[in-house]
């Protein structure tokens, strides 16, 4: 794909996108080289949970013959917030600025890295969201639209936050956003991580931005989207709503009390 890439400010400072991978053999060159294309002063760490297929091979072979690539090698498979918590440790420790989350499978396309990165000038973690004005997806089926857009409003009812998109994996955080999110305490390890990671940033008052982006229904591989993932995020989604809703009634009675004496 041909790309002419948008300007991207360098006052941001260095770039990282990370990229976790497991079984992605065919889709990595791909999403490599586009990235290389759209944002050529980023670099890209490649998180790999010892594919079976030889992804990690590949990787470093990417590694060996391009600048700006690095690749980090996990014993097994751990679940994506893992690999992104490795990601963000290791980018946080080499000096980075900005930190990526992106998919392998070209779900979400590198050309529209620019779009996150110029909103990064005035926020502090900013997503790529599906499911505002001129945002959507290519190739879902009706019923996964509906689950989708159905579990991120009930996410943003149970959790208070003014997010229409809190479950998408393209956003682009600053280092010092992630500095301050306490990610050792971090425990969610599948897509839920991505709910997490955006509440806590918006209950510690930093400011988050959602920039429309279309994501693509992979075309090569194994989506590792399943019941279980989706059951587990409902289920975190729903008792962090419910102790959410305890805080606020004991505050409320803390209040009450105080006011009556």
């Amino acid at each position: 794909m041909n790309v002419i890439p948008k300007a991207v400010d360098a006052a941001l400072g260095r770039i990282l996108v990370i990229i976790p991978t497991y079984n992605e053999l065919e889709a990595l060159p791909r999403i490599l080289a586009r990235v290389q294309s759209s944002v050529p002063t980023a670099e890209i760490l490649i998180v790999d949970d010892n594919s079976p297929d030889g992804t990690g091979r590949i990787a470093d072979q990417w590694v060996a013959d391009h600048t700006g690539i690095h690749v980090l090698h996990r014993v097994g498979k751990a679940g994506l917030g893992a690999a992104y918590l490795a990601g963000f440790s290791w980018g946080l420790q080499q000096g980075f600025d900005v930190l990526v989350e992106m998919d392998a499978d070209g779900s979400h396309q590198p050309e529209q890295l620019p779009d996150l990165l110029a909103a990064l000038k005035y926020s502090d973690l900013v997503l790529g969201s599906r499911w505002v004005e001129g945002g959507g997806t290519q190739n879902w089926s009706r019923n996964r639209e509906v689950l989708s857009k159905g579990g991120n409003y009930y996410t943003k009812k149970m959790l208070g936050i003014d997010i229409n998109d809190a479950t998408g994996g393209y956003r682009a955080f600053k280092a010092s956003t992630l500095r301050a999110l306490d990610l050792d305490e971090v425990a969610s390890a599948g897509y839920c991580f991505q709910v997490d990671l955006a509440w806590r940033t918006k209950q510690r008052g930093f400011i988050v931005t959602e920039v429309p982006i279309t994501f693509v229904e992979r075309e090569v591989g194994t989506s590792k989207m399943s019941r279980k993932i989706v059951t587990e995020a409902l289920w975190k989604v729903t008792v962090w709503g419910i102790e959410r809703r305890i805080k606020m009634m004991k505050k409320m009675l803390v209040k009450n009390n105080g006011e009556n004496q």
